[in-house]
């Protein structure tokens, strides 16, 4: 089975390109959408230009797609990039986003490749834990709720920093994983890298939100 893995970076789609390998499949491409507009329905802006770091611990290609992250047309401009690779199907960290999940199923039948969803509406608790537990190292890029000051910003979670994550979530009433975009992440290292990735970052913090710039 050949498969391309839809990566932000971040610890949903590591942990869907570890489940791939896991499977014994063939991860031939990380596929990153590069969103040049200021917003998108369906994919994640900040940090993304750093899986191509990514792809080669990895041991696969990366291949970025640009798009303006215009509603339905992101879709297509991915669904023009996919139709060009040899894959039986595409693998995405969605979570609990109908959206999302429902629009790659539809991209996918068109393409008549498979589409996978492995973390499909597992708890807050266990995703994170089971992630720590496994050794992904997981680097705090963005903060935008309250309960998470500038302090956050490139924390790489650990056992501690999860327990502390996870007692603010329940204080201040937010996704423990950042599901609904409370905060952002970069996965730095884990089971599915062969390294681990060296960044130099500035961190911006206004008082209320904040985010890391990558040098």
């Amino acid at each position: 089975m050949k498969v391309a893995v839809l990566s932000s970076g971040g610890k949903d789609s590591s942990a869907a390109i570890w489940w791939a390998q896991c499977k014994g499949w063939e991860v031939t491409h990380l596929v990153t959408m590069i969103v040049e507009g200021e917003d998108s329905w369906m994919f994640q802006i900040p940090g993304t230009r750093l899986v191509k770091f990514q792809a080669e611990l990895c041991g696969c290609e990366w291949l970025p797609v640009k798009t303006q992250g215009e509603a339905e047309k992101e879709v297509e401009d991915l669904k023009f990039a996919l139709s060009e690779l040899d894959i039986d199907g595409i693998v995405s960290g969605a979570l609990r986003s109908d959206y999302q999940k429902t629009r790659l199923e539809r991209m996918a039948e068109e393409l008549n490749i498979k589409s996978f969803t492995p973390l499909w509406h597992q708890s807050s608790d266990s995703h994170m834990s089971n992630l720590v537990a496994n050794g992904f190292k997981i680097m705090i890029t963005g903060v935008s709720t309250e309960g998470l000051d500038g302090e956050w910003l490139g924390c790489v979670l650990n056992d501690e920093s999860l327990q502390q994550l996870s007692l603010n979530a329940s204080k201040y009433r937010f996704n423990l994983d950042g599901e609904g975009g409370e905060y952002e992440t970069l996965v730095i290292a884990g089971p599915h890298m062969s390294g681990e990735l060296k960044l130099d970052f500035e961190k911006h913090w206004d008082g209320v939100r904040g985010h890391l710039s990558f040098n």
